[in-house]
Formats: C-alpha cells, sequence, structure tokens
C-alpha cells in the first residue's frame, strides 16, 4: 500500500467503494487522513463499513464543512455529459476534486529514497487500443529481464495497492482517459501514447476532449520521455508539441509506416519491428513467429513497448527475448482453441470500431461474431475492413442494426452468444477463424467484456 501523503489528520471524502475506492480509503487512512466514505450502493457501502470506515452523506448542509479534499472512482462523471451531483457540490462548495492517481503521483516518492541506488520510475501508458497489452507485455520483459516491477492502474493492482517502491523498481502503469482527465498530479519518467480513436465520446464531450484528457499525462506531467504513436494527427500533433527540434530524442516516435530523418524512431511493418536513431537503423526485430502478439496491432503494442523498455536501457536481445515468452493477454486475440481445422480467438475487449478493424485484419476466413451495445458514430468505419469476413454473427442489443450498417456483408442475426457460435461452427469449414470482436459494449448482456469473452470460451469448449 502507498499511505496517502499530504492529508495526515485532515478530512477527505472518497466517492465510489469499488476496488479503486476501498484501496484508496485504506491508503488514506494509513496516511494518517479520515477518510469519508459514501457509495450510492448499500452493499458497497457494507463492505467499507466492515472495514471501520465513516460512512458519510453527502446530501446535508454540512456534508462539505471542513473537508480537504474530495476523491472521486473514475468511472463517476464530473463534467460530461452531465456531472454526478455529489461531485457538483463539491465542487460548488469549493472543495478540490482529485482521483486515486493524483493522490498516487503525489505520494509514491518518499524520503526514503534518498538512500536508493537507483532512483524508481513510473512509466504510464494511454491511447485508445493496446494499452493494456502493452503494459503487461513491457512489465513482462522487465520481469524477464530481472527488474523488479509492478503493473497496476487501469489493469492489475489499484496504483494505491501496490508496494511501497526498493531501490530501483519500475511501476508500469495502464491509465484510462477517465484517470488522467482528472488527476490533479500526473508526474511519470516514461509516458507512452499508443494511438487515438473515438471512443467514451459522451463522457468527454467529444473528440476534442477525449483527445485532451489523454494529452494531459503528457502536457501536464512533463515526462523525461515520451513515446508517441504517430499514425493519427493528434499524436503527429502531440509529438510535435514535445520535441523542440526534430533531432530531440526525448520523444520516440511509433508508427506502422516507415519514418525517417534524425529523430528516434521506432517502426513496426510488415511483421518486423525496427528502430532507427540519428538516420541510421539500430536493429529489427521478426514479430511473426511470436505466438502472443498475433496482428499489426499487437506488432505496434509491441513497437511501444520496445521503446520504452529501451529508454531503460534494455538491449535487444533482451527485450526479444521477452517477447518471445509473452504468452498474451486474456480477451485480446487470444487463441482458444481449434478443432477439426477451426480456430477459435476471443478478442472480447475489442469494444470499439477501431479495434475491431484491428482484430479483423489479424486473421482470414474469418467468421465474426459482433454485437453488443453500439457505440456513437456506428459500424461504417469497418465496411473497408471485413474483406476476410466470411459471415457475421451478430449478437445483443445492436444486432439488428449492426446487420443494416453493413450491408453487403452476409450475416445472421443470433441474438445471443450461444446461437452466435453453435451456428458459426455449423457452417465452419478447415482453415476458417471463428473470432469474438465486438465493437460494442458488452452491457446490455453481461457485466463486463471479461464476461462476455468467458462466455464464448465456454461456448467454444463445446466443440474443443
Amino acid at each position: 500500500m502507498i499511505p496517502v501523503q499530504g492529508y495526515s489528520g485532515k478530512r477527505v471524502i472518497v466517492l465510489g467503494l469499488g476496488r479503486s475506492g476501498l484501496a484508496t480509503a485504506r491508503a488514506l487512512r494509513a496516511g494518517g487522513a479520515d477518510a469519508l466514505c459514501w457509495d450510492d450502493n448499500e452493499a458497497a457501502r457494507d463492505r467499507a463499513a466492515d472495514e471501520g470506515f465513516t460512512l458519510h452523506k453527502l446530501t446535508g448542509p454540512d456534508a462539505f464543512q471542513d473537508v480537504a479534499a474530495f476523491i472521486t472512482s473514475p468511472g463517476i462523471p464530473h463534467l460530461y455529459p452531465a456531472p454526478n451531483p455529489h461531485i457538483a457540490r463539491a465542487m460548488a462548495a469549493g472543495v478540490p476534486v482529485d482521483n486515486d492517481i493524483g493522490l498516487f503521483f503525489r505520494s509514491f516518492a518518499t524520503r526514503d529514497w534518498d538512500r536508493f541506488d537507483t532512483s524508481p520510475r513510473v512509466i504510464a501508458i494511454t491511447g485508445s487500443n493496446g494499452k493494456s497489452t502493452t503494459s503487461a507485455l513491457l512489465h513482462h520483459v522487465l520481469d524477464q529481464a530481472g527488474h523488479r516491477t509492478q503493473l497496476a492502474g487501469n489493469i492489475g493492482r489499484g496504483v494505491l495497492d501496490i508496494d511501497p517502491a526498493e531501490d530501483g523498481d519500475i511501476v508500469v502503469l495502464e491509465l484510462s482517459s477517465y484517470q488522467t482527465e482528472l488527476a490533479r498530479a500526473l508526474t511519470p519518467d516514461i509516458a507512452v501514447f499508443t494511438n487515438l480513436s473515438p471512443d467514451h465520446l459522451d463522457r468527454h464531450g467529444g473528440m476534442g476532449g477525449y483527445f485532451a484528457a489523454k494529452a494531459r499525462l503528457f502536457t501536464q506531467g512533463a515526462p523525461d520521455r515520451a513515446i508517441i504513436g504517430v499514425d493519427e494527427p493528434e499524436g503527429v500533433y502531440l509529438s510535435n508539441q514535445l520535441s523542440v527540434a526534430a533531432e530531440d530524442d526525448r520523444v520516440i516516435r511509433i508508427s506502422s509506416q516507415k519514418l525517417s530523418g534524425p529523430g528516434w524512431y521506432v517502426t513496426a511493418r510488415k511483421g518486423f519491428l525496427s528502430e532507427s536513431r540519428k538516420g541510421r537503423q539500430v536493429t529489427s526485430i521478426d514479430l511473426r513467429p511470436i505466438a502472443g502478439l498475433p496482428g499489426a496491432h499487437n506488432h505496434q503494442n509491441a513497437a511501444c513497448a520496445y521503446a520504452a523498455a529501451r529508454t531503460l536501457g534494455l538491449a535487444p536481445r533482451v527485450i526479444e527475448a521477452g517477447f518471445s515468452s509473452f504468452q498474451g493477454l486474456p480477451h485480446r486475440s487470444q487463441i482458444v482453441g481449434e478443432a477439426n481445422g477451426v480456430r477459435f480467438v476471443n478478442d472480447s475487449k475489442a469494444t470499439n470500431v477501431d479495434s475491431a478493424a484491428k482484430a479483423l485484419a489479424a486473421f482470414a476466413n474469418i467468421r465474426w461474431i459482433a454485437g453488443g451495445l453500439g457505440k456513437e458514430g456506428g459500424l461504417g468505419p469497418l465496411a473497408q475492413a471485413t474483406g476476410s469476413v466470411r459471415k457475421a454473427y451478430y449478437i445483443g442489443r445492436s444486432a439488428a442494426e449492426f446487420a443494416l450498417e453493413l450491408p453487403g456483408l452476409d450475416h445472421a442475426v443470433c441474438e445471443t452468444m450461444d446461437r452466435a457460435v453453435a451456428q458459426a461452427v455449423a457452417e465452419a469449414d478447415p482453415g476458417d477463424t471463428i473470432l469474438l470482436a465486438p465493437a460494442a459494449a458488452s452491457f446490455d448482456q453481461y457485466d463486463s467484456f471479461e464476461k462476455r469473452g468467458e462466455d464464448f470460451m465456454a461456448e467454444a469448449a463445446k466443440y474443443l
């Protein structure tokens, strides 16, 4: 646990008592603060009360009296599409609003670091797609290379739930836009921006607000090194804003296209990762045989993780060895099994159009299971990505709408996972891949994308 600094003897409200909320309350208490807890869900309040926390209603006239800070869970909106009423009252009362990420960055460093030979470092990774795989891959490479490392944030443990730093520690954080948009402190040593595509637009008031939330990690955090995917205009803009000259190697540009010039570049093209510095190629890695990194989208993730590892001084051969032993993450191009020449792949994490397109590009002869709770913008951009799809099987609330949005694609409206898998299996030929890449949220039928992926794997297991 990371005890929160700066609030000893002060009253601090914690709103939202899920995994990160309870961890925040514990860390505040460990730092000497009086954590006042609230959640509109009674069961969540009961769990906090069982740990001895004070439950504090937020509707009374004195709810914010003598309160030093208001810490909200990232999933609770504070501005768009409408502020949560509790947060709105806190802001109206002049109480500073923050989240656990802000508390982490103001509390992680301690005076104990003065005795370390090597200061601990924090690598923060954000972006629309690939940030989980990039984070887990980098963590794995560091671990395999013998570094003491912890994985936290939007993956693994809550940021305040990790262990206090020891000499030379490296913390890898996956940060969502929900986490970066409100944090009052953002000071990573290395920051990574994988890519940007439309997502969570209602939460951020549009694409500009979404990009601004991601960009805060760089513009406010001022990392020593910035690793930026430049295949979208926003990445090009961000890398330009952060560099002072073309040869400024504090910015490492990542791309699926060939880059040239005096800067520091890492590209992933046609299955090969290439590093170039000062106009010269440094190394090349063949990513195609690595089972845990299938497809061009995972090759981009590998390029981001490679660049971060290189800034830490790891040799290319050490990074390549770590890549080779990486098993991939559940629900992200996860190969479930194969039967009668038909492969089952679970990419339930492909919850938006861009991530689904990348999953579709990674395989051939696809029986595509898609659908769920559709997102703003529709499926139009996917029309150019379905060349390998033999037939689509639509599930969930948006099943009928998906069928209308991609009219030229052979399809069946199945509504449920069991029907979709059964029909896909019945119609599949040897060499086909039955791919779950929903291009939609899961919350119409499942509690999470993980539950949706688990359901797909359970149905697939009937035929394996």
